[in-house]
Formats: C-alpha cells, sequence, structure tokens
C-alpha cells in the first residue's frame, strides 16, 4: 500500500425502502498497517460489490492469482466471497445485522485474506449497518391492570416493555398512548438504554361511572419510516386500594456463574404493601423480557432462579425490572441487576488457514510452513491463549496477527537426517484448571541436490592377470548418494588421465551406471605394471554433484615368454667352440650359458640342465648359473668333437624353455679343432641351401626369356598377315601423284628425272640409300587395266617401311 493511512474508496449504495423511497447509505474503505475496513448495510443482496481488494490492498492481480488468495475464516458463515480474478470482494449470504451481532453496536465481522508463495494474511473488517427492517414489538397483546378507584392523583404504573432488535436511531424511540382524561404517559431509560414507560393517574377514576377503561399504547421507533408496534391496555376499576406496594430496594445485585444449574438461587425481591386484607397481597413479575430470559421470579415471593443454560459468551450481564404489584392494581418497580462471571468452559479452537504438507529441505531458518487461527470464546484470563509445539522439533511458534500465529523453521533443515515430521500444536488458555487443544501436521520435506556421491573406500585397488580377454570385466565399484530419486542416481566416467602416454580410454572402460570396469585391450605386464587413474562419480541433481576416487590395476606376470640365450650366441653361418684342453682338471670352467627372461617372480627363475650330451660323464651344467664344468679328468680317449644340449627352463606354471647347443673341442690346438669341425652338420645344410636357391632363380630366368620370345615372334607373325590381306583385296585405286612427278605427256613441273636405289637389309646399319642423276624423260609406270596398282606400290612401299621387312633390296629405276 503506498499509504496505508490513508482512505482507500468510497460507494455510495441507493436501497429502495418498501415505501418506494430512496436513502443514502455511504460506504467507506479503510486500510491501515495491512487491514481494510469495510461498511455495507444488511440485506445486502447477494453479488453486491462490497470493496476492492486488490487496489485497497496494493496488489495485483497477478499476485491474487499466483499467491491463490482466498477468504479464511473461523466462522461457520461465509457472507462474503472473494473474486480473485478481478480482485473484487462481494457479498455471498444474507446478512442480518440482528441475527450476527443482536444487541452489540457496531455490528461487524472480520476474516483473512490469505496469499501464498511467499504467505501474506490481511484482515478485511465489514462493518453491519442497521437498517430498519424490524418494527418494536410487546411480549404480550394484551396489559391487564386492576386500579382501586381510590388511587390518588399521580400514582404511577409500569407498563411492558417494547422491543426492538434495530439498534441505533432504528431502535425504540418512544412510546404513545392514545388519548383519554385518566392517564398520561411518562417515559424512561436504562442504563443500557431501554426505554420503558408509566402511566401516571392524572384524574381520580369513578367505578360507578367508568368500571372498565380501555387504552392503546405505541411503540414507535426512529426510522423513515417509522415502524410501531401497539398493546391494548385493559384496566379493571376497582374498589378502594389506599396503599401502593413499595420495594425495600430501588436497585437490586446479583452474581451468577455461566453454566449454573437450572434451580440456581439468584436473589430475592421484596415489596410492602400497607393495605390489610387482601389489597396487601403483593404479587411479582418481569417487564422488560427481551426474548427467552434465562431466569424466572416467583410471583408471590419474589425469588428468582435460574430456568435456563447461561451463557457469558453470549450475555454478560443482565438488567431486569421487576413489578410489585398488590391486589387493588397499584404498583412499583425495581431493578435488578445481575452479573454472570465467566468460567472456562472453552477450550482454544484450532483452524488451519494454511499449510503444505511439502515443503524444500533447503529453506532458510524463519520460513513460514503453516498460517493458523485460534480463537478461545471464553475471556480475559480465561481466554489467554498460548501456543507451543514440541521443543525436540525444529519448529517455533510467532504470533502475527490478532488470533493468528505462523509456524516457523527454527533451524535449517536436513531431508537426510530426518525427512518428515509429524508436527503437534498446542493451544493451552489461562484458565483454572486450563483447556488445551491440539492440531497435528505432518510435514514432509522435499530433496534438493547437497549431498555429493560417497565411495565406499577412499581409493580402491586390485589385481589382473595379463594377457586378459579384452572386455572383460577387471573391477566394480560403487558410490551411495544421500540424497533421494534423481538427486540419488550416479553416473560412473574416467577422468581424462594418461597411462604409459596413452589415454585412459584406451585401456579401460567403465558401464557409467554400474560402475563397473572393463579392460578394453589385453595387458601385457612387460609393457605395462599398474594402471593408476581417476573415477568420477557425479549424481542426477542440477546441478550435479561429484566426487572422485583413485583406483589403482596391478597386472599380475604370466609366464608368457619362454627364457631367451645371450650366450653362447646361436648363428647360422658359423661353428663357435669351446676348446678344453686336454690336461683340463676336474671342474674345469668351459663356458657359462647365460639366459634371461623377461617374465617377472619366478617365472623368470632360471635353472640349467644338460639334456644331451657326447659324454655326459665327461660335463655337467650349473642347475643355477649355467656354468658348464667337467667333472673328470679329461683323457686322450675323449673325443675332439663334443656336443652338449643344454636346456634353460623358468619356474612358470606351466614353465617354459630353451635349448642352446654348446660344442666343445678337447684339443690342445687350433688347427686340430679346425679339422674336426669342417664337416659339421650345418656347413652341409648352409651349402644344400644355397644350391637350392641358385637352381631356382636359373629356373625363373629361363622362364621369362622363353616367355618373351614367344611374344615378339607372335606379334611379327600377326603383322605380316595383315600385310598379305591387303595385298591380295581387289579394291578400286585412284591415281595418286607424288609431288615432283609429271604426267607422260611432259607437261609436268619436273623436266628431269631422278633416279635412286634402295637398298635394306636385315641389319638397319647396313642400309644404303643411292641418287642417280637427272634422266631425260618422266616416266610413271601404270597399269590401265589394273585397278590394284596404286594400292600395290603402297603395300609395297609399307612393307619396305618396316624395320625388320623380309624384302631385303628394292630398286625403281628410270
Amino acid at each position: 500500500m503506498e499509504n496505508s493511512q490513508h482512505r482507500r474508496g468510497k460507494w455510495l449504495l441507493l436501497l429502495r425502502t418498501p415505501g418506494w423511497k430512496l436513502f443514502i447509505v455511504f460506504l467507506m474503505a479503510s486500510s491501515i498497517d495491512g487491514q481494510i475496513r469495510y461498511s455495507i448495510p444488511e440485506e445486502t443482496k447477494k453479488g453486491a460489490l462490497i470493496g476492492n481488494v486488490a487496489q485497497d490492498l496494493g496488489l495485483d492481480l497477478p499476485r491474487l492469482r499466483s499467491g491463490r488468495a482466498r477468504i479464511v475464516s473461523g466462522e461457520s458463515n461465509q457472507y462474503t466471497e472473494l473474486k480473485a480474478d478481478k480482485g473484487i470482494l462481494v457479498v455471498k449470504e444474507r446478512i442480518d445485522r440482528e441475527q450476527l451481532c443482536s444487541e452489540v453496536t457496531p455490528c461487524s465481522f472480520s476474516f483473512e485474506i490469505i496469499l501464498e508463495n511467499p504467505i501474506e494474511l490481511h484482515r478485511v473488517t465489514v462493518e453491519i449497518l442497521d437498517v430498519n427492517d424490524h418494527a418494536p414489538t410487546f411480549k404480550n397483546k394484551v396489559i391487564n391492570l386492576e386500579i382501586s378507584e381510590s388511587a390518588t392523583i399521580g400514582s404511577h404504573f409500569d407498563l411492558e416493555s417494547a422491543y426492538d432488535p434495530d439498534a441505533g436511531i432504528y431502535s425504540l424511540q418512544n412510546y404513545v398512548l392514545s388519548p383519554n382524561e385518566h392517564f398520561v404517559l411518562k417515559q424512561h431509560s436504562n442504563a443500557d438504554g431501554v426505554r420503558f414507560a408509566v402511566m401516571i393517574l392524572q384524574k381520580p377514576l369513578d367505578r360507578e361511572l367508568s368500571p372498565h377503561v380501555s387504552l392503546k399504547l405505541i411503540a414507535v421507533d426512529g426510522g423513515t419510516p417509522q415502524r410501531s408496534g401497539t398493546v391494548n391496555i385493559e384496566i379493571n376499576v376497582l374498589d378502594n386500594n389506599d396503599n401502593p406496594p413499595k420495594f425495600n430496594q430501588s436497585l437490586y445485585k446479583a452474581i451468577v456463574m455461566e453454566n449454573a444449574p437450572i434451580g440456581t438461587y439468584i436473589t430475592t425481591v421484596n415489596a410492602s404493601d400497607a393495605d390489610s386484607s387482601s389489597d396487601g397481597l403483593v404479587t411479582y413479575s418481569f417487564s422488560n423480557i427481551k426474548g427467552n430470559y434465562a431466569f424466572e421470579i416467583d410471583s408471590l415471593s419474589g425469588r428468582i432462579t435460574v430456568v435456563d443454560s447461561i451463557d457469558y459468551e453470549k450475555d454478560k450481564k443482565y438488567e431486569i425490572r421487576v413489578i410489585a404489584k398488590d391486589q387493588g392494581g397499584l404498583t412499583d418497580a425495581s431493578k435488578i441487576v445481575i452479573e454472570v462471571l465467566d468460567t472456562n468452559d472453552n477450550a482454544p479452537v484450532i483452524t488451519i488457514m494454511s499449510f503444505s504438507n511439502i515443503v524444500s529441505e533447503d529453506v532458510p531458518p524463519g520460513t513460514t510452513l503453516a498460517v493458523f487461527n485460534v480463537k478461545d470464546a471464553d475471556s480475559e484470563r480465561n481466554g489467554q491463549i498460548k501456543c507451543s509445539v514440541d521443543s525436540n522439533l525444529p519448529f517455533k511458534i510467532q504470533s502475527s496477527l490478532t488470533d493468528y500465529y505462523n509456524l516457523l523453521s527454527d533451524v535449517a533443515l536436513d531431508r537426510e537426517t530426518t525427512s518428515e515430521y509429524n508436527i503437534t500444536i498446542t493451544a493451552t488458555d489461562s484458565g483454572s484448571p486450563p483447556l488445551s487443544s491440539f492440531a497435528c501436521l505432518h510435514l514432509k520435506l522435499s530433496d534438493v541436490n547437497d549431498n555429493p556421491p560417497i565411495f565406499e573406500h577412499p581409493d580402491y585397488s586390485t589385481t589382473i592377470i595379463e594377457n586378459n580377454t579384452p572386455g572383460g570385466s577387471v573391477f566394480s565399484l560403487s558410490a551411495q548418494d544421500a540424497d533421494w530419486n534423481q538427486n540419488a542416481k550416479i553416473s560412473y566416467f574416467l577422468e581424462d588421465t594418461d597411462v604409459s602416454g596413452s589415454p585412459v580410454s584406451t585401456y579401460l572402460s567403465i558401464n557409467s551406471e554400474s560402475g563397473v570396469i572393463h579392460a578394453a585391450r589385453s595387458f601385457d605386464y612387460e609393457q605395462i605394471t599398474q594402471l593408476v587413474f581417476t573415477v568420477r562419480g557425479q549424481d542426477g541433481g542440477s546441478p550435479p554433484l561429484c566426487s572422485n576416487v583413485t583406483v589403482k590395476i596391478l597386472i599380475q606376470d604370466q609366464n608368457d615368454n619362454p627364457p631367451q640365450v645371450l650366450y653362447p650366441v646361436q648363428t647360422g653361418g658359423s661353428v663357435v667352440a669351446e676348446m678344453v684342453p686336454r690336461s683340463a682338471d676336474v671342474g674345469y670352467l668351459v663356458t657359462k650359458v647365460v639366459a634371461v627372461d623377461v617374465d617377472s617372480g619366478q617365472n623368470a627363475w632360471l635353472s640349467y640342465k644338460l639334456q644331451k650330451a657326447t659324454d655326459r660323464a665327461l660335463f655337467e651344467v650349473g642347475l643355477q648359473n649355467g656354468e658348464i664344468r667337467t667333472i673328470r679328468q679329461v683323457t686322450d680317449k675323449d673325443a675332439v668333437k663334443q656336443r652338449l644340449t643344454v636346456i634353460v627352463e623358468d619356474n612358470g606354471q606351466p614353465s617354459r624353455s630353451a635349448t642352446v647347443i654348446v660344442n666343445v673341442a678337447v684339443a690342445d690346438s687350433f688347427p686340430e679343432v679346425l679339422s674336426e669341425f669342417t664337416d659339421f652338420p650345418h656347413d652341409k645344410e648352409y651349402n644344400d641351401n644355397l644350391t637350392f636357391y641358385l637352381v631356382l632363380a636359373l629356373a625363373v630366368v629361363s622362364f621369362l626369356f622363353i616367355t618373351c620370345l614367344v611374344v615378339i615372334i607372335s606379334v611379327k607373325i600377326y603383322r605380316w598377315r595383315q600385310s598379305r590381306i591387303l595385298y591380295h583385296s581387289n579394291l578400286p585405286v585412284i591415281p595418286y601423284y607424288p609431288p615432283r612427278y609429271s604426267d607422260t605427256l611432259g607437261t609436268g613441273t619436273l623436266p628431269h628425272v631422278y633416279n635412286y636405289e634402295v637398298c635394306r637389309t636385315t641389319d638397319s646399319r647396313k642400309s644404303d640409300n643411292k641418287f642417280g642423276g637427272a634422266g631425260g624423260q618422266n616416266v610413271l609406270i601404270m597399269d590401265p587395266s589394273s585397278t590394284g596398282t596404286m594400292q600395290r606400290i603402297q603395300s609395297e612401299k609399307s612393307i619396305l617401311d618396316e624395320p625388320d621387312s623380309p624384302i631385303e633390296v628394292g630398286c625403281i629405276t628410270p
């Protein structure tokens, strides 16, 4: 609101009355600190405009719609309706001020307009203006009085009061007594504003002249037009009655507790009459009865007791006029005021106005979760209310508007710790004993992605045997996320890291859903011994949260490589022999077999054994070191050429081995050794192989030569056949005269004949051309009867032009 102290608007309503007159009612709307007040007359027709709440509260229509603006009230009857699409407040049901407020003025009712997201409360008070829709009424149709003819002038007689439920100027304003010569009317008002009338005798009655007098008492309100009610007064004139009754107190006071049981004694009134006999007998009655009183008076004793339920919340005090009347018709009046004491008989009533049972776990402390109204019909201490929730819960209650309370979050909430709460709101009054009411709310926390995935271990380590099958499962890891639903759905990814200079994705892959790691290829321990990489676990929240874990995969060696002999070197083209002198002693070191195994561990532990030997009794091999030593003294009988086969075996399962041949020469000089080793089988094998390759090469060259020769001969024969075909053809020939030739008539441009001789041989280097001198005549040899001469000449010329033509010599002479 721009200025909550300013009045918001003014409405003018025209109400048509039964008398076809118009009167004007001004409706004022004001807004103070989030509260607005409207005034409308009662009996306003359904759907009539009360006010534009959107404008008066400073709210726009989209806010009303998005906030789901609605009316909340603890009352059972809803007299108004909010048109949120237009932002106006209209009458929903007929409003009767007298039914709503009885005699309370001013008459109004209040309710709240609540908006959500965020929660707003605006109090609206509607005052109901009274209209003159009720006429004054009397309880009885006839007032019967008995007055003695001896009544003195000035004697007063109390009359029954009329009752008008309207308020203000529309209530009972005046009494009118029909014209007569004996009585005048005097009017009085009680402290509560109730008017009553008293007849004053101004002329003595005469029973003999008028034993019966009939009058009319008219009660009139202040409306325009006025409404009125009438009661007949029937007076019987009696014989002499000198003294009227007289109350001993002009005002009686009494106290009664609400909900007092029927028959509870209140007080006793007393009036005395100085007359004797029957004229002194006094009877008591109530005068101004409004509706059904909760009390009654004994007409003879004046004892007042409770006859109906007493509710402090409806009537806090009763003012009753008591009439004392003797048998002669004389009366006196007194007033009794009965105050009702409140008892704590009403427990607080809790009404939930707004509550969302699902709230995000990340709402800040102090967030309004619910708005509720608490009312206690009792008064003073009995109506003082204190609201609370369990101190163990992270919530608190804060008062907002009158009788309205907000349920707030007191600390930060965590769904992973507690996902839902059962909240019991307790409202307790201050009566004795106190009364309490309870309201239970079930609150659920919706999840936000505030927890990253957590792996079961800070790091992982596993092993895999080399030469594994590509695509096989290596390892499985998993993470947990304390969040819920999509926020807890974890996907797994390999971080971009390099292993031995290559991306880790070339070695491994991971299933994004299950976290199972697969081998992308077969591993070789001799190339890589371990894989260290990072796996990222990422949840499905927005934005996603992630965490990383380090995984180490150790590759176990497999016995997949046989031993490799480094010495002695095995060559195919020469023989390497170790010499042992014939004077060698026992244990003489002949040589040492050196081998390695690229495997590791026990797979690389090598052992050496002598598999075959020319003389097994002469040599032995060290099991661990591969040393070949003599085990006896060398003798002259031992062969010069000794051939040992040593097997090198690893310790794998199953084991792998390699063999090496060691040639040993038992001799004292080198020539002796050379003569013995010239016929070693591998030399013969080498020569045989060389002969085979030479023969194969010769066969290939011969085949290629013969093939080329056949191709050349075939081409020559083909060209010769083509030339023969052209020679024997009978096609006509058009004569052709080459340049520098003249015809036989001697008319050409050449005066001379040139003689030349062409000699061709199969050897182009021996061909020769001979040119002769000029002749005396030009000659062109033609056969007139033949059409093929020129063709034949041309064919012969083409044959001559061939480099290898079979015609050796061709001559043209003059």
